[in-house]
C-alpha cells in the first residue's frame, strides 16, 4: 500500500486468512469490496459509549485514566483521531473452547456493530497507537491486523515516519500480537511524570 509505515510490513485484512476470500485495501487504510467485514471512519458522537464499552470488554482502561476524557482529548487534537471499525454485515463470532460458534464470548456479530478501535497520534515525528481493541468475539480473526493497517495508514497520510506503541512487560500474548506485525522492541525505556494537574497523579501509568 503506498504511504504504509515501515514498522508494520505485510499486513493482513480481517478474514484475509479464509480461503477464496479476497480482500481489497483502499488507499485511506479502510478496507473494500463485497467481502470486507470491518469498514474504518473516525469516531463520531454516537459512537462514544460503545467505544468506551469496547475498551472496558478489552481491559484497557484504568482506574486513573477516564477513558471519555481520553478519547475527547484525541478527537480534539489537530494531529490525532480515534479510528472506529464497524461490523459491515453480520459475522459469526470465533468459535469457542469446544470448537461451537456461538459459546464463551463467542456469538453473531450484526451490521453496524462497533467491534473496533485505534487511537492514533502524530507527534511531530513519529506516530503512536493506543487503545487497539478487538470485540471478543471476533479476535483471531485477523480483525485485529485490519485495526492496525488502517491505523498505520491514518499516520502516514499525516506525515509520520515510523510508528511506536506501548505494550506492559507482562503482556506477552499483545507483545506477541506485535512482533506477528513486524514491531520489534525499540530498546528504550519510557520515563514519566505527571504535570501537576490534581486529576493527573497517576496519568499515564
Amino acid at each position: 500500500m503506498t504511504g504504509r509505515v515501515a514498522d508494520g510490513p505485510r499486513l493482513t485484512r480481517a478474514g484475509a486468512a479464509v480461503p477464496g476470500r479476497a480482500r481489497e485495501e483502499s488507499l485511506d487504510g479502510g478496507l473494500r469490496g463485497q467481502d470486507a467485514d470491518v469498514a474504518f471512519a473516525d469516531v463520531a458522537d454516537d459512537d462514544v459509549e460503545d467505544v468506551v464499552a469496547l475498551w472496558r470488554a478489552c481491559d484497557l482502561t484504568r482506574p486513573w485514566n477516564d477513558p471519555y476524557r481520553d478519547l475527547a482529548d484525541a478527537r480534539l487534537g489537530e494531529t490525532s483521531t480515534v479510528l472506529v471499525g464497524r461490523a459491515t454485515r453480520d459475522l459469526p463470532g470465533r468459535a469457542s473452547a469446544d470448537g461451537d460458534p456461538g459459546g464463551g464470548p463467542s456469538g453473531v456479530v450484526r451490521a453496524g456493530e462497533v467491534v473496533a478501535s485505534a487511537m492514533a497520534g502524530v507527534d511531530g515525528h513519529r506516530g503512536w497507537l493506543y487503545y487497539v481493541a478487538v470485540d471478543p468475539r471476533l479476535q483471531g480473526t485477523g480483525t485485529g491486523r485490519a485495526t492496525v493497517v488502517a491505523a498505520e495508514a491514518w499516520l502516514a497520510a499525516q506525515g509520520a515516519r515510523a510508528v511506536r506503541l506501548m505494550v506492559r512487560s507482562t503482556n506477552d500474548a499483545v507483545r506477541g500480537f506485535y512482533e506477528r506485525l513486524g514491531y520489534v522492541d525499540q530498546e528504550c525505556v519510557v520515563l514519566g511524570r505527571p504535570l501537576g494537574a490534581a486529576d493527573a497523579r497517576d496519568a499515564g501509568r
